[in-house]
């Protein structure tokens, strides 16, 4: 979640917005960490090889940059963790499925990856959707959070949809050869966890079955419900929650990182083993979260097919999304901004900019325009959608400081243009 989430996409876009994907570009790492698990799929973003921190020492004292960018931008981003308030989705997405599953393509690319046969949907009726060639996913886990009784879950399944069921597992194939499965695959079948954002590679029109263990609330952690519910996803959210507690099996006794509770006082580690259901809470050592995730499950079939058998009769056709995910926007052009002084403490920040170039071509039922305001040396950004091609800000706009501001265009509300080059606006 947090390669894909945090730092992946948010890396693709930050790169496509200033560089305009110039693949010779190179990543510089500074947190000072080494390479991990996943370090190969850092290396796909760029024809260069990724620096560490740690190998800066070898250019010696001064090392000079023709243009650097520092930080990634939260553009892409659709989940905050839980540090100052309970976990969510943010307040303001602004990434669609779109801008995902672009990214999704690209990488498949760099990862020689076809999407499998059958992964793509007809628009024609149920009964054709229906071939021999569709198949479900199930994430197998080998250590922790298991599914007890996986063999007969499987079973279940084929003999319900009359698919091949399929398993994959993080610890024992490749990522690539994970996500070529998962790209094809008609149901994404895995309990709560990181390798569900490999949903992101199923191809429209997929269901993705999240199962919760007992007392964990699918209403409080949705990360990739948030994912799969994004315009132009195209995905099909269906949670499961394990209601009852003898289906479940704790390890009070392991590390606390892996849900131990022996390091607690007696008093506390009996409240949580008597807790049906874990409490709103902060990220990210919680020791009732880290308990209750970490069990392991017996999945109750007949509740699990019931869960199932309900959402895929309310699963809405593919055709209506399929249409409106074909032509998108493309860059506005001559974006530019005037400012001028009010007062010691008020100024005017007056963008403009002209339609995109394919916009006189089609025809399209609604037309807007998404302005980013950001205060150069900070994080958050002001975003705005206008239907004008012209507007003057005042709000917020403080005398002799400098804007970044963005500009693209949005059609029919969810098929988002590219953004234009970057302004630099100084009051």
């Amino acid at each position: 979640m947090h390669v894909f989430h945090d730092d992946l996409l948010p890396a693709f876009y930050t790169m496509k917005q200033f560089l305009d994907s110039d693949e010779d570009a190179r990543l510089v790492f500074m947190e000072g960490w080494e390479e991990g698990p996943h370090f190969e799929l850092y290396r796909l973003l760029s024809n260069k090889q990724p620096l560490l921190k740690e190998q800066l020492r070898n250019f010696g004292k001064l090392m000079c940059f023709t243009k650097s960018y520092i930080g990634l931008s939260k553009m892409t981003t659709w989940y905050q963790y839980g540090f100052v308030q309970p976990q969510g989705p943010k307040a303001n997405i602004l990434v669609s499925g779109n801008e995902i599953r672009h990214f999704a393509k690209v990488l498949m690319e760099k990862m020689n990856i076809t999407r499998a046969a059958g992964g793509e949907k007809d628009e024609g009726n149920a009964e054709d959707e229906k071939t021999k060639d569709e198949y479900i996913v199930v994430f197998s886990r080998s250590t922790t959070r298991l599914i007890l009784n996986e063999a007969e879950l499987i079973m279940a399944l084929a003999q319900e949809f009359q698919m091949r069921v399929v398993t994959v597992s993080l610890e024992e194939q490749s990522f690539p050869s994970i996500v070529q499965v998962i790209s094809g695959a008609s149901m994404l079948v895995s309990m709560h966890g990181a390798q569900l954002i490999t949903s992101l590679f199923l191809p429209p029109g997929a269901v993705v079955v999240e199962l919760y263990p007992f007392a964990v609330n699918p209403d409080q952690y949705t990360p990739y419900r948030t994912l799969a519910s994004l315009p132009g996803m195209d995905l099909h959210y269906i949670p499961w929650r394990n209601t009852e507690e003898e289906n479940t099996v704790t390890h009070p006794d392991r590390p606390w990182e892996q849900g131990g509770i022996a390091h607690l006082e007696k008093e506390e580690q009996e409240r949580i083993m008597a807790s049906k259901d874990v409490p709103r809470h902060l990220c990210c050592r919680n020791p009732e979260w880290l308990f209750r995730i970490y069990q392991d499950t017996l999945v109750d079939i007949p509740s699990f097919l019931e869960v199932l058998q309900e959402g895929v009769k309310a699963k809405p056709l593919l055709k209506k999304s399929k249409l409106s995910s074909t032509l998108h926007p493309g860059r506005v052009r001559d974006p530019q901004c005037q400012t001028s002084v009010q007062t010691s403490n008020e100024a005017k920040l007056t963008v403009s900019w002209q339609i995109p170039w394919n916009l006189k071509y089609l025809k399209v039922r609604e037309v807007k325009y998404e302005v980013w305001i950001q205060e150069q040396g900070e994080n958050t950004y002001m975003p705005y959608i206008l239907p004008q091609q012209n507007y003057t800000f005042s709000d917020n706009i403080k005398p002799f400081t400098t804007y970044l501001v963005w500009v693209r265009c949005i059609f029919n509300k969810n098929l988002l243009g590219p953004f234009a080059d970057v302004l630099m606006c100084r009051t």
